[in-house]
């Protein structure tokens, strides 16, 4: 059995920078054992992880985890696994499978939309079903798009809509005010182009492309599945994360 060598580079650009092990675990949101199994054992961490640590020590995430190169020749026969199913638009996504996916969680419900109206209507009971899976210790996020902003605005225009999106949006976070408050659930408010709207369930994930000019319902779904050595789940989740990041926590209306 081959004997598992440690990363040297990571622990010496961590003692250079000044980094301790509990640092880099916090920044990553993950246990401390987590980072010395990298440091001891090689691990290699997941996708975000490897972001978030490269650019907290400053550099380039293939100096500290070089194998990533070739893995990632592996990860595009992966993919290819990681698909569970395409729908040819978002209405064909059964009704059953958006509750089923909500009440397994157990980890992570992640929602970004621009309104996500339809979120609401094929599960009347949303915001009592987030609030019990956060209460079970599932971490919720829900991230709309701001409706003042610019980026709204284009996607009105985009899609035709006659200056109505704004106001979806503002209808359908009234589906969500409950949840102001709740802990283990939060609310933000992007001002980003959004090209996908992405809904998480543990390591599960529903993708909706945009597509110019369509209506997001009239626009593919793609189910995809974590696996180890898939590129394309990881992908989704770090831009999530990005956006997430950035958008500014909605109190609820004045």
């Amino acid at each position: 059995m081959t004997k598992p060598l440690p990363n040297e580079r990571l622990r010496a650009l961590m003692l250079q920078r000044g980094i301790s092990t509990e640092e880099l675990a916090a920044k990553c949101a993950i246990d401390t054992k987590s980072v010395e199994r990298w440091l001891s054992h090689g691990r290699v961490p997941h996708r975000q992880n490897r972001w978030t640590a490269a650019k907290l020590l400053d550099a380039d995430e293939t100096y500290l985890w070089p194998s990533i190169l070739t893995r990632g020749v592996q990860g595009r026969g992966a993919g290819r696994s990681e698909l569970i199913e395409l729908y040819p638009d978002r209405a064909s996504v059964p009704r059953e499978t958006w509750l089923r996916l909500l009440g397994e969680a157990t980890t992570n419900v992640d929602v970004l939309v621009h309104s996500g109206t339809f979120f609401a209507q094929v599960q009347p009971r949303i915001a009592d079903e987030l609030a019990e899976r956060a209460r079970e210790g599932v971490r919720v996020r829900l991230c709309f798009g701001d409706p003042a902003c610019a980026a709204v605005a284009v996607r009105d225009e985009e899609e035709g809509l006659g200056n109505t999106l704004s106001a979806h949006i503002r209808a359908s976070l009234i589906y969500y005010r409950s949840l102001v408050g709740v802990e283990g659930a939060e609310i933000r408010l992007h001002n980003t182009t959004l090209y996908n709207s992405l809904f998480r369930y543990d390591d599960q994930l529903i993708v909706n492309p945009h597509v110019y000019g369509s209506p997001a319902s009239l626009n593919p779904a793609i189910r995809l599945q974590r696996i180890d050595g898939g590129l394309l789940f990881d992908l989704y989740c770090s831009a999530f994360e990005r956006i997430w990041n950035a958008a500014e926590r909605w109190q609820g209306f004045d």
